[in-house]
């Protein structure tokens, strides 16, 4: 499956919340994780499905504290 559009939305749905600019890198076979700063948050091999954009930011947030 294509993420493609998907992960773009939420590339501009972390820039509207965080005034940040994520990086998009090519996978293939399906693979989507999100790290910040190094530390991964996020892993479609273990959800086996694609985040919600509040699930992200949820993740974001706890980094913050």
């Amino acid at each position: 499956m294509d993420y493609l559009p998907q992960a773009s939305s939420l590339q501009a749905a972390i820039k509207n919340k965080y005034g940040v600019t994520a990086t998009l890198k090519a996978g293939h076979g399906g693979v989507f994780k999100v790290s910040v700063d190094g530390k991964l948050i996020y892993d479609k091999d273990v959800t086996y499905r694609f985040p919600a954009d509040q699930e992200i930011f949820d993740e974001i947030d706890a980094l913050k504290k």
